[in-house]
């Protein structure tokens, strides 16, 4: 399933992402540091999401609260939460 995430707090506007048996396949970042989320979008790529969620959360961006990888977190956490929620 297609999800697609509205940042805060970073240069990156939106995130989408497919979620396929709770695997993440296709990130794709809106805004942001081109080359350096394209990277993000391939090291998590194949990875389990709840997995790339725990890695992720809680990095900053220099003195912001928060940063791409955190905010790709949380849209992971909260894409799986809708699956789940969606499967019951």
């Amino acid at each position: 399933m297609t999800h697609t995430y509205k940042t805060n707090g970073t240069c990156s506007r939106t995130i989408t992402f497919d979620l396929e048996d709770g695997i993440v396949r296709g990130v794709r970042f809106e805004g942001g540091c081109h080359g350096n989320l394209q990277g993000i979008g391939k090291l998590v790529e194949g990875r389990p999401a709840a997995e790339v969620a725990e890695t992720l959360a809680g990095i900053r961006c220099g003195f912001k609260p928060t940063s791409c990888p955190d905010q790709l977190a949380k849209a992971l956490t909260e894409a799986l939460a809708q699956e789940q929620e969606a499967a019951q």
